[in-house]
């Protein structure tokens, strides 16, 4: 080799191994950086000088144009809490529920646990920690979802809905061929990584995208003692029920994504198609609706080879499942209270036998052009399936539209093969197995009770007015609607997300206080306004606070989770643990983001948006409450509950809520102050 050779040679290795440095160290940078959560502790709307130091770095080490994984590597990883913290903070969260004995005893069983037994089983949690990229995340895909042997319907699939007011097309056929298209549009972004990362604080301080990478393809696979989630890498076609038969629709021909009048076309075949179902075809999907143990002997017995293997293949390894519903949903200004439950019913589970629910998402289209979602919970959590929708619902009317007879724009493909029927040869004793499964679904769907309330008296404009944060405001509200309707306080569990780290899911926020008790009390007592208003604004400052600790990793319950764990591992009886896991959560909370704001014109078409989703109660005697602020004038709330439970109305809860979030705003007596 020439000296002129080896120098370029030697020029290029050290030039590989500088901007391999500069990287590495940008990364490391950047990850310390984003370790930093001071900035959450600044007053809504401004940032001192630390934070804007540390802003103004973040944007420097984040590289001018970042995809939707480029921050992974990036982010920090969730941190243990100290098991002292975790015992305070369970302490604190459950004195405002128990008796002054019961508290004492639980005290005792609490400070035993940090004395003995907690720092041993933290020491192997730290241990996980270190080499595990979340150590919370997989452990509770496997023991919260995967190794849960109930139905899935109702009780961990949820829905979403569209528009309330706006009825974009009375067409079904062309109503799905809309969504299947911009679902498919979405897909290839996604796979693309085109799609931006998802920030907090104005587009800065950037989200785990980790959740995104089994949206499409997947399907969960039911065991004997656990199920798996199967993700296929590519898939180009979706699977259809119509009129209990199943159908395999291709989404490309000739190379290229259909267009939707072509996708309008397929659907308008399949519900042309007057075939009966095949024997047993029916109510084939219940199996995914019932118990798990019946529905993973029957696949293995019965759909391990032929023609079985190939038609539910089709299903699982589809990038997602379509129901042309033979029903029609509706917002009804006419019968506004029966139409929205019936329409959040239908979303929620169906009829048990019209929808796939092993699959990651269901589109569902109804006869009259309604749509919603339906959505597994293992492989991510509501804000991602949400992400998708909002693209959905912001291209469906504006960017692809119709025609004005209804279809979608375009024109007919003249050479486009049909869907594909699904064939089956499902025997007697498989019959046996669908209809026992039907059974157990029907009875607890038809057990739910569903309740939807468009609250329009005022939305987020009028409580920032009252400088209370939107959330604390209609959590407190939720709270004293609880203490209205059952007179007494419960468990509370607020879903809080801890993307700010890798791999990060969620975290409860305990929204029950003793501070947001004292202000419920103090209105059933009919204490002087200035006391109550006192004792609010102390309730939203706790609230806040605690809803800092869990998007920071400090939060308890997933701390108590994995300790919980650990101690089964290692054969150690813990009675605080034991009794601690054993707490129902009779309140069930969620609130649905708006994440995109810039797709809706919420101004001049507040209509235009999601109405948000909701999911089933979490205890027998329990409320499940999913809320959605839709700009600054609505607020949409999705309330469940148990008919069999003689504690819980979801109607009489949905009233009370009402009349609480009125009584809270008239504290501030807004009507009297010249507010602009």
């Amino acid at each position: 080799m020439t000296d002129d050779s080896q120098r370029v040679v030697g020029g290029i290795l050290v030039g590989t191994g500088l901007w391999v440095a500069i990287i590495f160290v940008m990364r490391n940078v950047l990850k310390s950086l984003l370790s930093w959560h001071g900035w959450m502790y600044n007053r809504h709307g401004h940032m001192n000088i630390k934070s804007s130091i540390w802003m103004f770095l973040v944007r420097v080490f984040s590289g001018r144009k970042p995809m939707l994984y480029s921050f992974q590597s990036a982010l920090p990883r969730l941190p243990v809490p100290p098991v002292k913290d975790t015992m305070r903070q369970y302490l604190e969260s459950v004195r405002p529920l128990m008796e002054d004995e019961q508290f004492q005893r639980m005290e005792g069983l609490a400070k035993d646990f940090e004395k003995n037994l907690g720092p041993r089983l933290q020491w192997y949690l730290k241990l996980k920690s270190w080499w595990a990229s979340n150590y919370v995340s997989d452990w509770w895909e496997e023991y919260i979802y995967l190794r849960g042997r109930g139905p899935i319907m109702v009780n961990s699939n949820y829905y979403a809905m569209e528009f309330l007011y706006y009825f974009p097309t009375h067409l079904q056929a062309a109503r799905a061929a809309n969504a299947i298209h911009a679902i498919m549009l979405y897909r290839r972004k996604l796979d693309r990584a085109e799609i931006k990362p998802i920030y907090l604080l104005d587009r800065r301080v950037p989200l785990c995208s980790a959740q995104w990478e089994r949206m499409f393809n997947t399907s969960r696979i039911p065991g004997q003692e656990t199920d798996t989630i199967q993700h296929v890498a590519e898939s180009k076609h979706i699977a259809v029920f119509h009129r209990g038969r199943f159908f395999k629709v291709y989404m490309f021909y000739d190379g290229r994504l259909l267009l939707p009048r072509e996708i309008e076309q397929q659907m308008e075949r399949i519900l042309a198609d007057k075939s009966e179902p095949q024997t047993g075809e029916q109510a084939l999907a219940a199996l995914t609706a019932g118990d798990r143990v019946p529905w993973a002997n029957a696949r293995a017995e019965h759909f391990a080879r032929g023609k079985n293997k190939q038609s539910l293949d089709a299903i699982e390894k589809a990038a997602f499942f379509v129901t042309l519903d033979d029903t029609e949903q509706r917002y009804d200004t006419a019968n506004p209270v029966e139409s929205l439950d019936s329409y959040a019913k239908s979303l929620l589970h169906g009829k048990c036998y019209d929808r796939w629910f092993d699959k990651s998402f269901n589109l569902i289209v109804f006869k009259n052009g309604t749509m919603g979602l339906n959505a597994e919970h293992t492989w991510a959590d509501a804000p991602i399936v949400g992400h998708l929708w909002e693209h959905v619902l912001s291209m469906d009317p504006l960017k692809l539209g119709y025609a004005e007879d209804g279809h979608c724009k375009g024109s007919l493909h003249p050479n486009l093969p049909g869907p594909q029927r699904l064939q089956w040869d499902i025997s007697e004793e498989c019959q046996n197995v669908i209809n026992s499964s039907l059974n157990v679904a029907k009875a607890l769907a038809d057990d739910v009770d569903c309740h939807i309330i468009p609250f329009s008296e005022f939305g987020k404009g009028l409580i920032k007015k009252c400088r209370v944060s939107p959330d604390a405001f209609i959590q407190i509200a939720l709270q004293l609607a609880h203490f209205r309707d059952k007179g007494k306080f419960c468990l509370t569990y607020e879903a809080s997300m801890t993307r700010l780290f890798r791999e990060g899911r969620t975290e409860t926020v305990r929204s029950c206080t003793m501070e947001t008790c004292a202000f419920a009390r103090a209105m059933i007592r009919d204490d002087t306004r200035e006391e109550r208003l006192k004792l609010l604004k102390d309730a939203a400052e706790k609230h806040q606070s605690m809803y800092r600790l869990a998007m920071t990793g400090q939060g308890i319950d997933r701390h108590l989770f994995c300790l919980y764990l650990v101690s089964k591992y290692l054969g150690e009886e813990s009675p605080f643990l034991k009794e601690v896991l054993s707490e129902p959560w009779r309140l069930s909370t969620s609130q649905t983001p708006l994440q995109q704001v810039e797709l809706f014109d919420l101004k001049n078409h507040p209509e235009l948006v999601s109405s948000g989703g909701g999911f089933g109660p979490v205890a027998d005697d329990g409320y499940g409450v999913s809320y959605i602020i839709v700009g600054e004038d609505l607020i949409n709330f999705h309330i469940s509950s148990k008919k069999s439970s003689p504690e819980t109305d979801s109607h009489r809860f949905g009233s009370n809520i009402k009349q609480a979030m009125l009584d809270i705003l008239n504290l501030f007596q807004l009507d009297k102050k010249n507010v602009k």
